[in-house]
């Protein structure tokens, strides 16, 4: 199984953080688009209870099904992941329903990607806020963050339904999914 090592750092916006990944040397891969996950669970959490995570995502006409395992000690984020692409995302979501997983968690993201070096960053405007992510051999990962500005006291270990879950409480909101459509007018 591959291991995936990570962070997050938050930035105060598209702007900034763009500025920091191209002056670093980040390389633009693939345009900014529109991703929506979904998280599925059994009705009793077992996956939530072991630590692990199973995404269906869609990106453009198709998807990929993700299962993350339980994260492991240390400074970055890091845990075993398997991934697939996904040619029918509808389909394998209903094959999913019908072995007994439920949807979670529903998340969106306009999210863009670079080349910097090893690294895949990838700048994430979410309803949670703007997140470069740093994605790459965990010796890497440093010296990634420091081409950006930023050290290991800026890093952002929590997922994105933490980060979300964070944010609702800030402002006052239900926890709810992870949408646009579901940020007051003056932040969508």
């Amino acid at each position: 199984m591959a291991l995936e090592h990570e962070v997050k750092l938050a930035f105060v916006s598209i702007e900034a953080a763009r500025q920091a990944v191209t002056t670093a040397g980040g390389r633009l891969v693939v345009s900014p688009r529109l991703i929506a996950d979904r998280l599925f669970d059994t009705p009793e959490g077992q996956l939530r209870d072991r630590g692990e995570t199973l995404r269906l995502r869609r990106d453009g006409g198709g998807g990929l099904l993700t299962w993350k395992g339980a994260l492991r000690g240390g400074p970055v984020k890091t845990r075993e992941e398997l991934e697939t692409s996904v040619g029918r995302p509808d389909v394998l979501e209903a094959m999913l329903a019908a072995l007994g997983f439920r949807v979670c968690f529903q998340s969106e993201k306009r999210r863009e990607e670079y080349a910097l070096g090893t690294a895949h960053v990838t700048i994430d405007d979410t309803p949670a806020g703007v997140f470069v992510e740093i994605e790459a051999p965990e010796d890497e990962i440093p010296r990634v963050a420091a081409l950006l500005g930023r050290s290991a006291t800026d890093y952002r270990l929590e997922s994105y339904p933490a980060l979300w879950r964070r944010w609702c409480e800030e402002h006052g909101q239900a926890p709810c999914d992870m949408l646009f459509a579901h940020l007051p007018a003056s932040r969508s």
